[in-house]
């Protein structure tokens, strides 16, 4: 049996030098760790970086869109008819968007709900806050460069066959200001809505299912106080629906921009235009403020 001495004689560890040097470079803060966070959340939409499987549904449905100009494009160069305008475009690329978002939505938030990484991000210099809006902000970038990126396509068709000149160009980008303008509409209320949705829950199927329900199960309800009687009805009936209050506000902003061949498209307003911008902007904002209580809560639970 050891004696006392020879207990507290006997060292207790040793440390071992393996190379291990400390971080001596600049510390770059939440501004970068934001910007990081909407760097990786904005090529998470698009699928970039992951695997193939993750990359079939978004890129499926970009390939799409681009295919649909790529053709508006070609008419126009042959024939010199303009078949849809930009913020046409955008509308009757509606139905893509919806499932683009639904796509995407739980992609950006519902994985990091049910994997448990949430604790993660906010051991870093980042707010709450700071992570909804990165997401948010990524969606957003992500929605528009999905219905302004085949705009631009129209345009350099268009720019390099129209007969005028610069003046033709100059002439083609202010058409192509309002197309997207009304994108980032479209994507300012699908993305807040859609985000909002995604992140009650951490099942991929539960969130993509409830985006497409919002949005879709809204629509027929509009579509029938469309029909009634009642001439104001008709015209307030697109407020029930985030696909019609889109279409009502670009009716009211960009009423020229909807009209092709004297046929005029988008939703009738009559007099209630500014009526649909304020219940587009109090939707944006109200689904905005309710994604940073809920991230408050998720964060603290």
């Amino acid at each position: 049996m050891p004696t006392l001495e020879t207990r507290t004689s006997a060292p207790d560890g040793v440390i071992h030098d393996i190379g291990y040097q400390r971080y001596a470079g600049p510390r770059l803060g939440r501004r970068h760790v934001v910007g990081a966070l909407y760097g990786h959340a904005l090529r998470t939409a698009f699928g970039l970086g992951r695997s193939a499987k993750a990359k079939i549904f978004p890129w499926l449905i970009v390939g799409i869109v681009v295919v649909v100009a790529t053709v508006l494009t070609a008419v126009r160069a042959q024939f010199g008819q303009v078949i849809m305008t930009y913020a046409q475009f955008a509308d009757s690329m509606s139905w893509l968007v919806i499932f683009f978002v639904a796509v995407i939505g739980p992609e950006l938030v519902s994985r990091d709900i049910r994997s448990g990484v949430l604790p993660l991000h906010f051991s870093r210099p980042l707010r709450r806050g700071d992570y909804a809006l990165a997401k948010l902000g990524a969606m957003f970038t992500a929605v528009w460069l999905l219905l302004g990126g085949p705009q631009l396509l129209m345009f350099l068709g268009a720019a390099f066959t129209t007969g005028n000149g610069l003046r033709g160009v100059w002439d083609e980008f202010l058409d192509l200001l309002p197309g997207l303008a009304y994108a980032g509409i479209w994507a300012a209320v699908f993305a807040s809505v859609g985000l909002l949705v995604a992140s009650l829950t951490g099942k991929r199927a539960f969130a993509a299912g409830g985006i497409v329900a919002v949005f879709l199960m809204t629509t027929p309800v509009a579509g029938v106080l469309s029909v009634l009687p009642s001439r104001t009805v008709n015209e307030l009936a697109g407020l029930v629906s985030p696909s019609s209050l889109v279409q009502g506000v670009g009716g009211w902003l960009f009423h020229g921009q909807l009209i092709t061949a004297g046929r005029e498209g988008g939703l009738s307003t009559g007099h209630f235009g500014p009526v649909y911008g304020a219940v587009a902007m109090v939707l944006v904002v109200a689904c905005t403020l309710l994604l940073l209580l809920r991230y408050r809560k998720v964060a603290s639970s």
